[in-house]
């Protein structure tokens, strides 16, 4: 099969490698497509801690496709069923997976891409962020994952002002359901533009979805008292700072809505297909950029560079 390396900062190959053969309770899954995670823009810059070159489609986990073959003690799955996987080898066209990491696509998807963890991730974190019909909700970032949250936290009922740097991602949190739409330029202005917005008691529900210094001090700062702050941004390039009299001083609940239980995962994933089915979800519009396998170096660039109108890039694989 081929399958991508990373082979050092900023540089990929892909390589013809044997295709992996699935064992005790593994599926093998026939990518079709794999979404590409801003997570992976750590070991692209080549940190001193990376080995490379990676494993064949290492660092790959956002991955869907069709069951090639299943392995002893395997139930529930036949070949041929469509699935979407948490597995850690997705920039390739194979890759095995325990099957109860993997969950099945309705018939009624089609086709359309779907890269289950980054969806339940979203389904994840909105449950954290525990948001009600009525409360005002700020989404500080509006990428992916931002764009998901407003579609999610509106559909709830709740009033959105989605705060961003790019003038593209404010027209694409207003076809998500926002209410109101802030450039995110200047910290003062933003939030005066809050308080006016709210009659300033400022937002019961703020999630912070960049993973930059400056959006979490923002972030805090349109909190509202006894509000909740939430931590959806991947802050992977060093500690943080935080106003802690201030966030003592209101009595915020401050929740970090990372996951690392796969179980967690694997629920957040299931909701995600049934948010899909019923029309709260509708993540195909943020699905901008689409790459073939030979250029997952390109796709990985546009995630960290995000040119204008870049939302999400997925590999193609079928």
């Amino acid at each position: 099969m081929r399958a991508a390396l990373v082979t050092g900062a900023g540089q990929m190959r892909v390589d013809e490698v044997a295709r992996p053969q699935p064992g005790p309770g593994e599926i093998l899954l026939r990518l079709q497509g794999c979404g590409v995670c801003a997570s992976n823009l750590g070991p692209w810059s080549g940190p001193d801690w990376m080995q490379f070159p990676t494993e064949p489609g290492g660092l790959g986990h956002e991955g869907w496709g069709t069951i090639a073959a299943v392995g002893a003690d395997v139930a529930g799955f036949s070949v041929g069923d469509r699935v979407a996987a948490l597995s850690q080898h997705a920039y390739a066209e194979f890759d095995t997976v325990a099957a109860d990491m993997a969950i099945r696509l309705p018939a009624a998807f089609g086709d359309r891409p779907f890269p289950g963890e980054p969806l339940g991730c979203a389904m994840n974190i909105f449950h954290r962020a525990e948001i009600e019909a009525g409360q005002t909700v700020a989404i500080v970032g509006i990428g992916f994952l931002g764009a998901l949250l407003t579609q999610l936290a509106a559909g709830a009922g709740a009033q959105v002002i989605a705060i961003t740097r790019r003038p593209f991602a404010l027209d694409f949190a207003r076809r998500m359901g926002a209410a109101e739409t802030i450039v995110m330029d200047d910290n003062w202005r933003i939030l005066e533009d809050v308080r006016a917005l709210t009659n300033g008691r400022l937002c019961e529900r703020v999630i912070e979805a960049v993973g930059k210094q400056w959006p979490l001090d923002l972030a805090g700062e349109l909190t509202a008292e006894r509000g909740r702050l939430v931590i959806a941004g991947y802050h992977q390039d060093g500690p943080r700072q935080v106003n802690m009299q201030m966030w003592n001083w209101r009595g915020l609940d401050v929740v970090n809505a990372h996951e690392r239980d796969p179980a967690i995962y694997m629920r957040g994933m299931r909701e995600a297909v049934d948010a899909v089915l019923s029309g709260r979800l509708d993540p195909d519009p943020l699905y901008t950029h689409t790459y073939p396998l030979d250029e997952l170096g390109t796709a990985l660039d546009a995630t960290r560079d995000r040119p204008d109108g870049f939302m999400k890039a997925l590999v193609a694989l079928r």
